[in-house]
């Protein structure tokens, strides 16, 4: 029996070939659309479960109070967490202060690379579980003067060679051993690109701000990881330590509440405010898991809202079935056969979709998901997926076909009734309403994004370039710079402590006269040396900026125009503003530069004179030059002063342009799932237009007879359609309207959402609409009325 529905399905699918192609090829759409999206949700619900402490690792933050607002971050003080290990060890497993993850050289022989690092106590390695190829987990940062490295970087240093206890040296000018290699790091971890760790005392040794820090409470320039012991609660924990750092706060204002972050909300649960969690990437998880299922809602509600609309020509097979003894269940199994049978080939072609565009779909969401071919469990889902999708999509056609009244579909009196076409205007409104909700949704990001990027930046970002100062270039400032002036390359170049895309320090201690009592007020401190804003072209518009001819420089400020704001002084260039008790003259006001996020407020920010803090230098290549053979020269002249460093840059724009990265690939994501999704609904409506031509023949032929124009024909085929599109922007609208409202919120600096938005959109569906219907419409109504009538 199970054979028999099925050979009768296949027979009515090569029967309509065109209705079973628009079937297939839409839910094949809807189910590859939902697979990859799957497999997107899939990576970032696991991100970072490769470490096996997953439940149990923490990270220590702070939240603070300056400038009248409340951030937090991960950058916490050593006094804090040697109290935190000390006064809570019996809360802890296991233990690690760690820096920042940053760049350092690593050499053997001739072999050098350039890789991200982090030191570390020796718990860390225990800590993340990272699987030791060599060495031993526990001991491997023990010793000083010990390195782990990544397999990768093992084997670009040394090949297939061993490299367990090999020395190498470490940023030119210190030997190191390794005492481990560990596998790499899967991309979806926090800590994918940790290439090396070192040890933590090789920090204390090497830098002497780092050993001065175990001593002073305000420099909040660590990072603080906990695995929580079993069985202990991480809340309880959290709230032991909030008041660690109270007792030493600079003022009461300052508020300082330290709290425990675990690492299965790190990725998805990032973003803060007020001091508080306000979700972060897991509403993006939630919006496209919802796109998903509408997506594959809509290749759904094709099938049948075609299989509905042709229950007139299988009125008659359901009359005789049933005439001859066939029960209701039977013919519900028939048309759930079909449907079934119909997904089965959309599955085989989705599967195929997935393997051809997933290389694309990685680099267009910044992914790196392998189809999970080996994966027992991913087959298991995809079939009870499928089904489910069998199901949905053909539950409603198989009940509706199967409840019609044999005697008198068999006598002839079998009408549908005026109603029998409401349900399919509903679901044609449906998709619509889905679509037109995406195209608002992907022009608003697309606006949204080219607001930021067109909103001037306070600086000529063209042409300039950041490097890391070396060991080997420090106290060779003015003979590299002559040398690269020189060149005839190279307009200017300068060195500061932040590059222009970024703030690397923010500070408190600074005073002046009339400032608000026990306020504690928070600016962006960045050191340069005299030639910074001619280098990247900073605007002055009150007094001047650092100079050679003034030695009194080297005690004076240049403010942007969100700290003069911040300290209330409208004159404020001469003023004098003491910071860390030192008085120090204001000699100059720039425009605010975009140095962190491009839709937040620009950061109240000092720039001060100082060439030992300054740790980058910036380059701005001379206009008319080719860039390639510019960085050639300055190539060159970088491994004359420093031939034993790589040579490795950044180029401002670039780096700017990655602050919109995220923004960017949402907006391409929800590009591409708005196009498939017209896509699918308008395979729909070109099968339910072709459907109404076929239907409306003999009408089209008296018509025509009487005299009516294509046109006239044209438009009454169409209309209904476009009726129902009017219908669906006036429903898309106000949804779009109310989610997108609160997602522009979370931009200080945002568009402000227009009627032309949504105007521009349901133009746009309606356009679409008409060149889907016009083929089938047009087709009918130049057809040959003789044809049509000649049986009347």
């Amino acid at each position: 029996m199970i054979k028999n529905y099925f050979l009768i399905a296949l027979r009515n699918l090569s029967k309509n070939k065109v209705y079973s192609f628009i079937n297939i090829a839409g839910l094949a759409v809807g189910i590859a659309v939902a697979m990859l999206i799957g497999l997107w949700v899939w990576d970032e619900l696991s991100f970072n479960k490769y470490h096996k402490n997953y439940d149990r690792l923490t990270q220590a933050y702070i939240s603070q109070t300056f400038n009248k607002q409340t951030g937090s971050g991960r950058a916490v003080s050593l006094p804090s967490v040697m109290e935190m290990q000390t006064k809570y060890a019996a809360d802890f497993k296991n233990t690690s202060m760690a820096s920042w993850n940053f760049g350092h050289l690593l050499a053997n022989g001739d072999k050098k690379i350039s890789k991200q690092g982090m030191f570390a106590q020796p718990a860390f390695p225990e800590m993340l579980s990272l699987r030791m190829i060599s060495g031993d987990l526990k001991t491997a940062l023990k010793e000083t003067g010990s390195v782990v490295i990544s397999e990768s970087v093992a084997k670009a240093l040394f090949g297939n060679g061993e490299a367990l206890n090999k020395t190498l040296k470490l940023d030119i000018k210190k030997d190191v051993k390794v005492t481990g290699v560990y596998e790499d790091i899967p991309f979806n971890s926090e800590f994918h690109d940790l290439n090396m760790l070192l040890t933590w005392n090789d920090y204390l040794l090497a830098e002497n701000w780092v050993k001065d820090a175990q001593t002073q409470w305000g420099n909040h320039s660590f990072q603080f990881y906990a695995q929580v012991a079993d069985r202990v609660d991480i809340e309880k924990v959290s709230l032991k330590i909030r008041d660690v750092e109270m007792p030493h706060a600079f003022s009461k204002t300052d508020n300082p509440r330290y709290f425990l972050h675990p690492m299965s909300r790190w990725h998805l649960y990032s973003d803060f405010k007020d001091g508080k969690n306000v979700g972060g990437g897991i509403q993006f998880v939630w919006l496209f898991s919802i796109i998903g299922v509408f997506v594959l809602l809509l290749a759904c509600i094709n099938f049948m809202n075609l299989s509905t609309a042709r229950s007139e020509k299988r009125a008659k097979e359901v009359g005789i079935r049933k005439a001859i003894g066939s029960l209701r269940t039977q013919l519900v199994f028939q048309f759930l056969s079909e449907s079934f049978l119909v997904v089965g080939f959309a599955l085989i072609l989705a599967i195929l979709l997935v393997a051809l565009t997933l290389p694309a779909f990685n680099e267009l969401s910044g992914k790196k998901v392998g189809f999970p071919y080996a994966y027992p469990m991913f087959w298991l889902a995809l079939i009870v997926f499928s089904v489910f999708t069998g199901l949905i999509s053909g539950s409603y056609p198989a009940f509706y076909l199967s409840s019609f009244n044999p005697l008198a579909v068999l006598k002839g009196t079998f009408k549908l009734g005026k109603w029998a076409a409401t349900p399919r205007k509903v679901m044609v409104v449906m998709q619509f309403t889905v679509s037109i909700t995406l195209i608002i949704g992907t022009i608003i990001v697309f606006q949204q994004i080219q607001h930021a990027k067109n909103r001037p930046v306070g600086y000529d970002r063209q042409g300039l370039l950041q490097i890391n100062i070396s060991p080997n270039l420090y106290g060779k400032y003015y003979p590299l710079r002559d040398d690269l002036l020189k060149s005839g390359v190279v307009y200017e170049m300068s060195e500061s402590s932040s590059p222009t895309t970024g703030i690397y320090s923010n500070q408190i201690g600074f005073e002046w006269e009339g400032m608000e009592a026990g306020s504690l007020p928070l600016f962006g401190t960045i050191a340069v040396t005299h030639d910074f804003g001619k280098t990247i072209g900073w605007k002055i518009i009150q007094g001047r900026d650092f100079s050679r001819a003034y030695s009194t420089d080297t005690a004076g400020f240049v403010l942007n125009e969100a700290a003069v704001k911040l300290t209330g002084i409208k004159d404020i260039v001469g003023k004098t503003i003491r910071f860390n008790g030192k008085p120090r003259q204001v000699i100059g006001v720039i425009k605010d530069m975009v140095m962190q996020s491009p839709y937040e407020p620009a950061v109240p920010t000092v720039f001060l004179m100082d060439y030992e803090w300054a740790s980058l230098i910036n380059i701005k290549l001379a206009p008319g030059n080719e860039v390639d053979k510019a960085l050639k020269k300055v190539e060159a002249i970088f491994r004359k002063h420093d031939p034993d460093s790589p040579f490795e840059f950044k180029f401002a724009d670039e780096e700017y342009e990655a602050k919109f990265r995220a923004e960017e690939r949402i907006g391409k994501l929800a590009r591409v799932f708005a196009v498939l999704a017209i896509f699918i609904s308008c395979l729909g409506l070109f099968g339910l237009a072709a459907y109404t031509a076929e239907q409306r023949t003999k009408e089209i032929g008296i018509r025509k007879a009487l005299g009516a124009s294509v046109a006239q024909m044209w438009a009454m085929l169409s209309k209904e359609f476009v009726y129902l599109v009017i219908l669906s922007c006036a429903i898309a609208s106000p949804i779009a309207l109310y989610f997108l409202h609160d997602w522009l919120k979370k931009y200080e600096y945002h568009i402000e959402l227009s009627w032309v938005v949504f105007a521009v959109s349901a133009v746009t569906a309606i356009v679409i609409t008409l060149l889907t219907v016009s083929f089938q419409a047009i087709k009918a109504a130049l057809m040959n009325p003789v044809k049509s009538l000649r049986s009347e």
